[in-house]
């Protein structure tokens, strides 16, 4: 319903903030660190917002990036993970390091955060990892090993952050042609995503 909100900061609170725009103050739940980076009481600012509607409960939760928003959205797909528990684990882990916590199978990085035992940490592997399967080949053909040259192909750590930022709802494609216009020469898979983040955004 509502793919954005651009308005004033009215209020900062713990775990939510109040947006004013056009005259209608919105409640919106955020992750804290983006509630820490979103500016001061007055600044306009556009956050990404997902519509959470249940028979109890109707509320709208808010993301800075289109990044972190992705990663919410795959978070409450999960089973046993609703929109509060997807909030804690995004205000304890940002969206591309536990995108790399999943692709590498990293249960016991999972099991720090909170909420998230070891059987949930498992269930959250399995799940997210098969999402990435289908995502994965619904892109296989001749646009599969295009658009990287032979250094790219033959790095690891390449592999790795593709599969991260697949996680995130881009096309292997789209991730591809992003990583030709830059130099990943030396860089590790964490900042191979956040260059590739950046790309991506623009």
């Amino acid at each position: 319903m509502f793919a954005y909100i651009k308005g004033n900061i009215e209020e900062k609170s713990s775990g939510y903030v109040v947006i004013e725009a056009n005259g209608v103050g919105y409640k919106i739940f955020m992750p804290e660190p983006e509630i820490e980076n979103i500016g001061e009481i007055g600044e306009n600012v556009k956050i990404h917002t997902y519509y959470w509607v249940r028979e109890d409960n109707i509320s709208l939760y808010g993301f800075l990036s289109k990044e972190e928003l992705r990663m919410f959205e795959i978070l409450i797909t999960t089973s046993g993970i609703g929109a509060k528990s997807a909030i804690t684990i995004l205000s304890n882990i940002d969206a591309s390091s536990f995108a790399l916590a999943v692709i590498n199978e990293d249960t016991h990085k999972l099991t720090k955060l909170p909420g998230i035992g070891a059987k949930t940490a498992a269930r959250m592997v399995l799940e997210l990892k098969d999402k990435i399967k289908k995502q994965d080949m619904e892109t296989k053909g001749s646009e599969q090993k295009q658009e990287l040259n032979k250094v790219i192909k033959d790095n690891e750590n390449i592999d790795e952050a593709i599969s991260a930022l697949q996680v995130l709802g881009y096309s292997k494609r789209e991730i591809e042609k992003a990583f030709e216009k830059t130099s990943l020469e030396g860089l590790s898979v964490e900042d191979m995503i956040r260059r590739g983040l950046s790309l991506l955004g623009k």
